[in-house]
């Protein structure tokens, strides 16, 4: 990528942000509340469901499979993800969201009413549950940083695993 992006001129630079910017986000993430998951295994890149179609409990977790295992591995980009996550947790995102974790800001007050973005700011709705855990944790302890990451420091500052779980799973809950 290095080795193209800097032979761009501005020109391919404008052109190349016209068409990303134009494209429209679909349903990615098919969010599903229960008490159980399917037992998985490491496969390349991503949890897979293992044979035998064995259970183990949720507990305070989300599990990310592919849809269609086979089409994943394709790179379908219409193939997208079952996120397993604990009942009851998109409530509870959503309700944390809402009124501020923590006497926190709101997260509609930068991400947008619907949390698909505003301005520079990204969207929440539709990502990733697993992705969006390992952001909040990751500006919670220092990992991140950025401007935009110093106005979320007091946001995550006391939010524990399980609701960073919640908030997430409300969020991918979300259409993009």
């Amino acid at each position: 990528m290095i080795t193209n992006e800097t032979k761009a001129n501005q020109k391919e630079i404008w052109a190349a942000a016209e068409y990303f910017s134009a494209l429209k986000p679909r349903p990615w993430i098919r969010v599903i509340e229960t008490n159980t998951v399917p037992k998985t295994h490491v496969a390349g890149w991503m949890l897979v469901p293992s044979d035998g179609g064995e259970k183990e409990p949720t507990g305070e977790r989300i599990v990310e499979t592919p849809e269609n295992l086979e089409r994943t591995e394709l790179r379908d980009d219409h193939s997208g993800f079952i996120a397993y996550v604990p009942v009851g947790s998109i409530k509870r995102g959503e309700m944390l969201a809402a009124r501020g974790a923590n006497r926190a800001l709101r997260c509609a007050t930068c991400h947008g009413r619907d949390l698909k973005g505003s301005n520079n700011v990204p969207r929440l709705a539709g990502r990733s549950p697993s992705y969006m855990v390992r952001q909040l944790y990751d500006m919670q302890h220092g990992s991140r940083a950025g401007g935009a990451t110093n106005r979320m420091k007091p946001v995550v500052a006391n939010l524990s695993i399980e609701d960073m779980v919640a908030i997430a799973a409300y969020v991918a809950s979300l259409n993009p």
